[in-house]
């Protein structure tokens, strides 16, 4: 991973896992159902985004260095990996 990718991603995984800690007390603390379902909305959607910026890390690095390398067995792995990871992504 690309640093400025791993630096942006960490940023913004610091602030889902302080959104978690903030539904597990909004829970704790009996709060409105509709307000905690908000919430989880919002750290899904963060998630999102990290897993994007992944992904596109992914293909912009790993995919092309497989591309430019020439090597056909690399270059299949490589598609394998993105059709098998877009299989289990949930949109």
């Amino acid at each position: 991973m690309r640093s400025e990718t791993k630096k942006s991603c960490t940023k913004r995984l610091s602030k889902i896992e302080g959104q978690v800690r903030g539904i597990a007390r909004m829970v704790d603390e009996g709060r409105y159902c509709i307000d905690v379902v908000t919430q989880i909305a919002a750290v899904r959607a963060a998630l999102r985004k990290v897993e994007e910026a992944v992904l596109h890390d992914h293909v912009a690095h790993c995919v092309e260095s497989a591309i430019k390398s020439g090597d056909a067995d690399e270059q299949r792995q490589k598609v394998a990996e993105l059709v098998a990871v877009m299989s289990r992504v949930e949109r």
